[in-house]
């Protein structure tokens, strides 16, 4: 193919994810508070409070800045111009996320699989995910991508003019999330491999440069960063997988449950390698994850690419040990968190449906009708790639909402509405209250919030009511079976967020069952 084409491919591959994205946002609600921590963060260097911003927040500073420029180039006032500011930012960073995808799946297998792997990447339902919750991942994963397509080209052609850019990358994707180390960490760990196989040598003055230009590059990019932070993150969930802080309590916020006291490191860790193992399905798509494995035999015996795949094989082994460590340490391990190995695999799995389409596929006859067999021909293909696009991604198919933060917008003026300026809000959508623009305790203060005298207004998702996490049982005590004085929207379809307003001031209905919140343990930390 020429460039031209290749290009031509790309601008409609770009074209087709915006589509995508736009139906996405359309029919799909943000659940997740972590993005408002971003801005949160773009607010205060905007404001002028650098240091606040950038060297005392928790997050890795490139994503909030990130916002603050989109934010400066959209425009707008309060809240929601700062919540369209980073949707707007995530949405740019994912259309884009294109290019390195098609470079990287092109440079790895063929231009067959170029389309596909893109394709396949961009319909994953996590992706539309990270773009509706504004969270830091869809820019990483921009950057990332970027990086790791270097340093394959530079592992398969050993030309020195591709270690820069994964150099350069691989910093910008540390500058946006910790584990953006990894991928330095494993250009290393390849660089050091390599002399101990035949097949993958190069000659030994080339080596010793790549390993000092590495060392360089790295220092001289991210070295003061981390010499501001004093350390490679502040973020407690890096600390704990690195072993340089104590795992989280028992009954942190951040656990999916509560850990057992009498549960022994060996049973933490199966549990934790259990979760990554589902986590690596979710995050290629459980139907893409055998036909992965296929991709990646088939394509780790060609010896022109056996230095890239090597480097892979450790991105890859990296991604599953930093998975295993943050659940056994911190006690829970999202899909988001399997991004980096799931695209690697959604990758491999594109190759695999590739070389069995070339296989089998009758050339010239779309139902692959003739020679006295029934074989797959185009239509047959089309129809299995149409049910593994759609298959992963039937939630998006329901009814469209009025935006992915309508929900949200609707209870912070509805509190606004009705709270007083003395009366206490316990937020546990954390969303609600920022709309609001009114102070007030958010999910991370749920143990104290009965603490203060003012506390009346109370907003939750029916989940966060119902559950079974410690938290739940205390704001069930703090509603004390009072029925919700309000619900947006009143009628939810399925998958549809709603939230709940209760008010403390009403009257409860008393049950044998209903204590005291301070009855219950209370975690020393907050994630």
């Amino acid at each position: 193919m020429t460039t031209l084409q290749h290009a031509a491919r790309i601008g409609l591959l770009m074209a087709g994810a915006a589509a995508l994205l736009g139906w996405v946002l359309c029919h799909s609600e943000a659940t997740s508070n972590d993005g408002l921590r971003y801005i949160h963060e773009a607010e205060q260097i905007d404001r002028g409070a650098w240091r606040d911003g950038l060297v005392q927040g928790i997050d890795h500073p490139l994503h909030p800045l990130g916002i603050v420029a989109t934010h400066r180039l959209i425009g707008g006032n309060g809240p929601a111009s700062w919540q369209r500011a980073a949707l707007a930012l995530c949405f740019a960073s994912v259309i884009l996320l294109v290019l390195p995808s098609y470079l990287l799946a092109h440079e790895l297998f063929d231009d067959r699989t170029a389309w596909l792997a893109c394709v396949l990447v961009l319909v994953n339902p996590i992706v539309g995910s990270i773009v509706v919750n504004v969270l830091s991942e869809s820019t990483f994963v921009l950057w990332w991508t970027f990086g790791l397509w270097g340093a394959a080209r530079f592992f398969r052609e050993g030309r020195f003019l591709w270690l820069p850019m994964a150099i350069g990358f691989g910093a910008l994707a540390y500058l946006t999330r910790p584990e953006g180390m990894l991928l330095p960490a494993a250009v290393v760990l390849t660089l050091w491999l390599l002399p101990m196989v035949r097949a993958t040598r190069i000659n030994w003055p080339r080596w010793w440069r790549a390993l000092a230009f590495l060392a360089a590059g790295v220092v001289l990019l991210v070295g003061p960063y981390v010499a501001v932070k004093g350390g490679l993150g502040t973020k407690p969930a890096i600390a704990r997988v690195l072993g340089l802080a104590p795992r989280s309590g028992p009954l942190d916020l951040e656990r999916e449950a509560p850990l057992p006291a009498d549960q022994s490191p060996v049973e933490t860790y199966r549990a934790a390698t259990v979760r990554m193992l589902e986590v690596f399905a979710a995050a290629t798509t459980p139907p893409l994850l055998p036909i992965a494995l296929v991709g990646i035999a088939l394509a780790a015996v060609q010896t022109a690419r056996i230095r890239a795949w090597l480097f892979l094989g450790i991105v890859l082994a990296g991604s599953a040990v930093g998975l295993v460590r943050l659940h056994a340490t911190g006690g829970y391990c999202t899909v988001r968190h399997g991004l980096v190995p799931g695209i690697i695999l959604t990758m491999a799995a594109a190759y695999g449906l590739s070389w069995a389409m070339s296989r089998v596929a009758i050339p010239g006859r779309w139902l692959g009708l003739g020679q006295d067999r029934l074989r797959p021909g185009p239509a047959v293909w089309a129809v299995l790639l149409a049910f593994l696009v759609v298959l992963p991604n039937l939630r998006a198919l329901g009814p469209p909402n009025a935006g992915s933060f309508s929900v949200y917008h609707a209870a912070g003026r509805w509190i606004a509405q009705h709270a007083g300026p003395a009366e206490g809000i316990l937020d546990l959508t954390d969303w609600s209250l920022y709309f609001s623009q009114r102070p007030g305790a958010r999910f991370g203060d749920v143990y104290e919030a009965g603490d203060d005298p003012n506390l009346r207004w109370i907003l939750a998702r029916p989940s966060q009511v119902e559950g079974q996490w410690p938290y739940s049982q205390v704001l069930r005590d703090l509603i004390a079976d009072r029925a919700p004085v309000a619900v947006i929207p009143p009628r939810a379809e399925a998958g549809q967020v709603q939230i709940q307003v209760y008010d403390r001031r009403s009257a409860a209905a008393w049950t044998a069952s209903s204590t005291n919140a301070d009855a219950h343990p209370r975690p020393t930390r907050r994630r």
